[in-house]
C-alpha cells in the first residue's frame, strides 16, 4: 500500500475544520455527536482523508459510548495501532494505515468474536452506503 504524504495546508483545503482537528491532529468529536455513532445503514466506512476501506457495518455495533464502534477492521492492513499515552492514559490509537489519518482507539472490551472495541470518530469516516 503506498503512503499518502500531504502536509497540513493541503489537509486543510480537503477537510473541515472539524476533520482536520480530529485526522491530522489527534482530536476526539464530543460523545453522541458524530454523525455516525447511531447510524445503522449498511456499507463500508472509509478513511475520510484517503478513501481507504477500514471498517464494515457487518461489525459495527452499540457500544453505548457515543462513537461508532466496531469489533474489526476490514483488514487488518488497511489499520496502524500505536501506543498513546497522552491524558496520563495507556491507550491503543488506531491508524490509517494508509494517510496516517488519526480514528480513534482500540479497547479489549469489545464483544465476541475479537473482544476488541474499535471506537472510531464520524468525522474519520465517511460510509460507502451499500444500495
Amino acid at each position: 500500500m503506498e503512503k499518502i504524504k500531504k502536509n497540513d495546508a493541503e489537509w486543510k483545503k480537503e477537510l473541515t475544520d472539524e476533520q482536520f482537528h480530529i485526522t491530522r491532529k489527534k482530536g476526539t468529536e464530543p460523545a453522541f455527536t458524530g454523525e455516525y455513532w447511531n447510524n445503522h445503514e449498511k456499507g463500508i466506512y472509509r478513511c475520510r482523508c484517503c478513501g481507504n476501506e477500514l471498517f464494515s457495518s457487518d461489525t459495527k455495533f452499540d457500544s453505548g459510548t457515543g462513537w461508532p464502534s466496531f469489533w474489526a477492521p476490514v483488514s487488518e492492513e488497511n489499520v496502524t495501532a500505536e501506543e498513546d499515552n497522552s491524558f496520563l492514559m495507556r491507550r491503543t490509537e488506531v491508524l490509517c494505515s494508509k494517510c496516517d489519518a488519526h480514528l480513534g482507539h482500540v479497547f479489549d472490551d469489545g464483544p465476541q468474536p475479537t473482544n476488541l472495541r474499535y471506537c472510531i470518530n464520524s468525522a474519520s469516516l465517511k460510509l460507502d452506503k451499500r444500495k
